[in-house]
C-alpha cells in the first residue's frame, strides 16, 4: 500500500513512498532501464516493435503507406497500438477487428507526423483511425461501426480472406 498522504494525516514517513521511487519501481517493473535520459528495453529484440524507416519526403511517405495497405489484407491506421490505443476512436476499431476475429497489421499514427498527414492524403479522409481491407479503405470508426453492425464487415474480410 502506497499512500501520497504526508506524515500530518496520521501516516508514518515509514509508509510513504516519493514520486520518484513509485518511478523508479515502475520502471523496473516493466522492464526498461534509464541511462543518461534514454529508454531502452531490456526484453530480447525478437520481441521489440519492428520499426520501418519512414522516407524523407512525401512521394516517399506515400509510396510506403500504398506499399503498407495492399500489402495486408487488413491494414489499420490508428493512435497508439491495439494494445494501448490513445483514443477512444481507435479503440472501438480494435474491438470491432477483435470481435469479428481477424488479423490485422497497424501503424500507429503518433509516432511520425509524416506518417499521420500522409495518410489523410492518401485516402482523402482527415481522421484517424483509418481501415483497409484488401488494399480498400472502409472508412472511419463511424463507417467501420455500421459495416460491423450491418454484417458487411465481415463479408468484407472474408472476401479477401482475413477471418480466422
Amino acid at each position: 500500500f502506497f499512500s501520497l498522504r504526508g506524515p500530518r494525516q496520521g501516516r508514518s514517513d515509514k509508509a510513504l513512498m516519493s514520486m520518484t521511487a513509485l518511478q523508479r519501481l515502475a520502471g523496473r517493473s516493466r522492464g526498461v532501464a534509464r541511462l543518461a535520459g534514454a529508454t531502452r528495453s531490456l526484453s530480447h529484440s525478437d520481441f521489440e516493435t519492428k520499426r520501418h524507416p519512414v522516407p524523407g519526403d512525401a512521394q516517399g511517405v506515400q509510396k510506403m503507406i500504398e506499399d503498407q495497405v495492399k500489402g495486408n489484407k487488413v491494414m489499420l491506421y490508428m493512435k497508439g497500438t491495439p494494445s494501448a490505443p490513445q483514443c477512444g476512436f481507435s479503440q472501438q476499431v480494435v474491438r470491432i477487428l477483435h470481435a469479428v476475429g481477424t488479423e490485422f497489421s497497424s501503424v500507429n499514427v503518433l509516432e511520425d507526423n509524416a506518417i499521420r498527414e500522409g495518410i489523410k492524403q492518401y485516402s482523402e479522409w482527415p481522421t484517424i483511425p483509418q481501415l483497409y481491407v484488401g488494399g480498400e479503405f472502409v472508412g472511419g470508426c463511424d463507417i467501420v461501426t455500421q459495416n460491423f453492425q450491418s454484417g458487411e464487415l465481415e463479408e468484407s474480410l472474408q472476401a479477401v480472406g482475413a477471418l480466422k
